[in-house]
Formats: C-alpha cells, structure tokens, sequence
C-alpha cells in the first residue's frame, strides 16, 4: 500500500493519525498546551514550510504561508519509535496567527500506511518528580521561585543521558524545551569560564553537570530567560542555595532507578 507523503499543499486536509499525534503531543489536560490544541482545531493547512517536506504551516484558509521570518521556538516535541524507524512530532509556538508543524519519518519520504508502533514518548507528559520521557532515567531537577514566595512553580530538568534541558512552568503546565548552547552560554558567563575548550564545548553542560550547582544553573537560565523569554515570573527570581547536588538527591535517584 502507497505511503503517505510528508508534506502537504496549501489547501489540503490532515489526515486522521495526523491529526491524532498533534492531539497526542498537544494533551487537552494541560491549559497552556490545549490552547494551542484548539488554535489548531480551526486552522488549515496553508503551505509548506521552510525545511521543505514534512513542514506544513496551519493558518487561516486563504493566507499565505511566512516562511520568511525566523523559525520560532519549539512548543511540543515527540517520537513515535516504530519496526521502520522514529516519527518526530514537532509542533512550534504561533507566530502571526500561524503554526509550523513537522511530521518527519527519520529513513525515508514517506510514512507508510500500516507499521508496528513499539513506544511513544513526548516532553509534553513531563511532571516534577518524572524521569525523563525519552530514556526514563532520572534526571536533574532545580526548584525555581520567586523572593515572595515560598513554593516553586518552576522546575528546570536536565537529562543528562539524553542532552536536553526543559522548564516546567505549572500556571500552564508547558514544558518549555530550552536551546542547550544558548543555555550554555550564559552559564560560562555567570561562571567566569573563558578557556574556549571548555567555553565552547556545550556537551559539558551535561558530562560536567555535578559539578554546577543548584544556583548556576538557576542564574544561567534567569540571564537566558531575560534574553529568550521563555517565561514570565511575577516578580524577582530567588538566585538558589547554591549548594551542589547532595546525598539525599543521589539517594532519591537510586532508589527511584531501583524500583522501576
């Protein structure tokens, strides 16, 4: 049976399992995430995107597609792992009243009509106290707070084993995935790193992780945040203890590692 191509025209409908992944990676429990989802719900498929097949840009039926303007950041990212290969779901924020979603088949040009789906796996499920979607191993978490009040409603996650960083924001319940070199950037300033083979090497974010601490990644994202603004906090942002991760957070690790 004839695959289905990635990338549609102006004018052309989604496909059910299409419009099902959208709706996977896009959960309507979560407020931040079903506004987008509803967004979509009355929008079309307008044009192709700038990466070229795979990207459609939903907006309003008869606009023109912007493929002008810069690509905007990521909103919700997915995976579907099949006996073929992995389906990537990568749905952007709006940008004039338009969204870029990219359905993209990691082998090939198309998807075929009937595969074996082995897992699934999006950001978009992550809560505090989870592993990480993708490899569900545990991973660094740092509380964020503002001075004024004394309950985090921000956690930044950094998955080591996987290379990728996200905040949680809980008013929305977004998870917001996070550029790793630009992140690393403004931790080697805050930090005072010159020597360019440390200063260049964003990897290290991740194999030298222990040795950051609580308060250097919570000042790296605060400049970050100043300059991409992912989020909006309601007043000052507490700096953190500036205490490395202990014991009890290595303990709570293991544990949670043991008993899956």
């Amino acid at each position: 049976m004839a695959g289905e191509p990635q990338g549609k025209g102006s004018g052309a409908a989604l496909s059910a399992r299409e419009r099902e992944w959208i709706d996977w990676i896009l959960p309507s429990d979560r407020p931040g995430y079903n506004r987008h989802r509803e967004m979509l719900r009355s929008m079309k498929v307008i044009g192709v995107g700038r990466r070229g097949q795979g990207e459609m840009i939903m907006g309003r039926e008869g606009s023109e597609a912007d493929i002008s303007s810069p690509l905007p950041p990521v909103l919700a990212y997915g995976a579907i792992e099949t006996n073929f290969g992995t389906i990537s779901v990568t749905i952007r924020e709006p940008l004039d009243d338009q969204i870029s979603v990219e359905i993209v088949n990691q082998r090939s040009d198309e998807i075929p009509e009937e595969f074996e789906e082995a897992k699934r796996w999006t950001y978009s499920s992550w809560l505090p106290g989870m592993p990480c979607p993708q490899c569900g191993k545990p991973v660094r978490e740092i509380s964020i707070r503002t001075v004024s009040d004394l309950r985090p409603h921000h956690f930044l996650a950094v998955c080591a084993t996987n290379g990728r960083l996200w905040l949680y924001a809980e008013p929305d319940q977004i998870n917001h995935l996070i550029p790793v070199t630009n992140f690393y950037n403004e931790l080697m300033l805050h930090k005072n790193i010159r020597d360019p083979r440390i200063a260049l090497d964003s990897k290290r974010l991740f194999s030298d992780l222990a040795s950051f601490t609580d308060e250097d990644l919570t000042r790296a994202f605060i400049t970050y945040n100043s300059l991409k603004a992912k989020v909006h906090f309601p007043g000052p942002v507490a700096a953190g203890s500036g205490e490395k991760p202990g014991f009890v957070t290595k303990l709570k690790k293991l544990l949670h590692g043991a008993s899956r």
